[in-house]
């Protein structure tokens, strides 16, 4: 995977004039798209269209200080309007085409990536796959904003709205793995931008002869694989450093990547205020 990414940014550079075709390019590197996108943003620390963009403008730079005419500047990177163009050039340096042209300034240089895979082996991954019919998740479902570190406030206030005898019964209907609990993300963005927004689940999973009350919204899973991760340890802090460990170590090291599909996290056993937790963490994944 790390080679993959490497090869992407030469090709992002050799394209940065052009309509870049990241399906295409996935292709050509024998991967999906969804998988790229969601480790380029892992790795990288930003969306791959956030990357390109910033390279973009960075490239762009020298262009608008220079007295060209800023639509042909617009157009040679890709924008059809200097308005277009202009918004993009202030969202990676701060100020517009013109003020930078009158100021010199200011400007922000994105450097050219490269992924390096340092393995230190201090990150020990209890991991199992597992094949699973087709199932259903079944819940209380929000719309909310996707956090990266720490709690995520949009989806705790989500899951306090909830009656405690909520909780009672959705636990008295799971019937399949994942067990208890669950919470669910679905519907995110590959980019896997923070800020971004994902449906979240609060519910538990059912086969799919299972009743289902009609006050409940549902996700449907089809027949797949899944990777499982086992954390144990400070809640969230311990099961946000696997889920980035996934990314940095277990991908590039095992034969299976991302496929599309909700990310799973069950709740195995947890300290009385929630402190510590040991969960499992499923990732929908096919072979690579």
């Amino acid at each position: 995977m790390i080679a993959e990414l490497n090869r992407l940014v030469d090709l992002i550079e050799d394209h940065l004039t052009d309509d870049l075709d990241v399906a295409a390019l996935s292709m050509g590197l024998g991967t999906t798209e969804y998988h790229l996108r969601r480790m380029f943003s892992s790795l990288a620390g930003m969306p791959l269209s956030e990357y390109v963009r910033r390279r973009r403008m960075s490239l762009a730079a020298p262009d608008v200080l220079g007295d060209g005419d800023l639509l042909s500047i617009a157009v040679r990177f890709g924008y059809g309007s200097t308005e277009a163009f202009g918004r993009a050039f202030r969202s990676v340096h701060g100020a517009g085409p013109g003020d930078v042209r009158r100021d010199g300034g200011p400007l922000r240089t994105q450097p050219q990536l490269r992924f390096r895979l340092t393995v230190e082996g201090n990150t020990t991954m209890d991991t199992r796959i597992t094949d699973r019919p087709a199932f259903r998740l079944v819940g209380h479902a929000a719309r909310v904003p996707l956090i990266h570190e720490g709690v995520n406030p949009h989806i705790q206030a989500h899951i306090a709205s909830l009656p405690t005898s909520e909780h009672a019964r959705l636990k008295g209907l799971g019937d399949t793995e994942p067990s208890g609990l669950l919470q669910v993300s679905a519907d995110v963005d590959p980019d896997y931008a923070e800020g971004g927004d994902l449906t979240y689940l609060h519910g538990v999973a059912v086969t799919e002869a299972a009743d289902i009350p009609a006050d409940l919204d549902v996700i449907e899973v089809p027949a797949d694989t899944w990777a499982v991760f086992r954390t144990e340890g400070d809640y969230p802090a311990a099961l946000q450093s696997a889920w980035a460990a996934t990314a940095t170590d277990w991908f590039p090291s095992n034969p299976w990547r991302l496929r599309p599909g909700p990310s799973l996290v069950s709740i195995l056993d947890r300290a009385e205020d929630f402190s510590t937790a040991t969960c499992e963490l499923w990732l929908p994944v096919e072979r690579a």
